[in-house]
């Protein structure tokens, strides 16, 4: 299983939100770059970065940011918020990030997704966000009519090929992952999950393991000093051989 450290930007800010409440966010790091660089010191390959800025805005407005944690680290960048067209697709890519996520474009545009996905395939990966079960859009600030295990079938129907899943109920909370869900999802569709929000410690990064996920996703708990990044990402590596989705 793959670790993914996280970044979320919010005015040029390290930031961390709880149930992706934009009132709750609190700046939890000095400096992004310098922060990436940490990360990858610590063994990290990819690191999962969110524009959350653009994600209300539709459009990248930390992107500038985004591409100097790229140059300046080496990490593979998994990237979302705000990824709404073509041309930001193909804007992200040409500029060296490793893979991008689509969201409120997955909910709103399927067709768009499965014309990125034609184009790029596996550089594509689409962000299900439930809250209650349904997904989420435009940032978590409106939940559709869309059944997240529904969209996942769409998803895998259309060729996506990653998943990044998250309960907005777990997220930022350090109150452990929704194994459950996580479960479910796995065994409906054949996409490459990524499992995201509540991750708390290395017990947390252990039951993901033992799904056979391909990756996790990890924020608060590193910046709260809850999960040691050295130590979970040692503990995926033991885990490699096993991932089942």
């Amino acid at each position: 299983m793959i670790l993914l450290p996280a970044i979320d930007l919010k005015d040029g800010e390290c930031v961390r939100l709880v149930r992706g409440d934009y009132a709750t966010a609190r700046r939890v790091a000095e400096d992004a770059v310098e922060t990436a660089r940490l990360f990858r010191n610590a063994g990290a390959e990819w690191l999962h970065a969110v524009d959350l800025d653009g994600a209300k805005a539709g459009k990248p407005v930390n992107a500038a940011l985004l591409f100097r944690i790229r140059k300046e680290t080496g990490l593979q960048l998994e990237v979302g918020g705000g990824i709404r067209d073509g041309k930001t697709v193909a804007f992200y890519l040409e500029q060296g990030i490793s893979r991008v996520i689509l969201g409120t474009a997955a909910v709103d545009h399927p067709e768009f997704v499965a014309d990125a996905v034609g184009r790029y395939g596996d550089r594509i990966a689409v962000g299900i966000d439930a809250r209650n079960g349904m997904a989420a859009r435009r940032g978590w600030t409106e939940t559709s009519a869309a059944d997240y295990l529904g969209m996942a079938k769409k998803m895998e129907k259309i060729g996506v090929k990653y998943i990044v899943f998250t309960d907005i109920s777990r997220d930022g909370t350090l109150s452990g992952p929704n194994l459950s869900m996580l479960k479910r999802l796995r065994d409906a569709v054949s996409c490459r999950i990524i499992a995201s929000g509540g991750v708390r410690d290395l017990n947390d990064i252990e039951r993901l393991a033992a799904l056979g996920l391909h990756g996790a996703i990890c924020g608060k708990s590193l910046y709260a000093g809850t999960l040691d990044l050295e130590k979970a990402i040692a503990l995926c590596r033991k885990t490699e051989g096993r991932e089942t989705r």
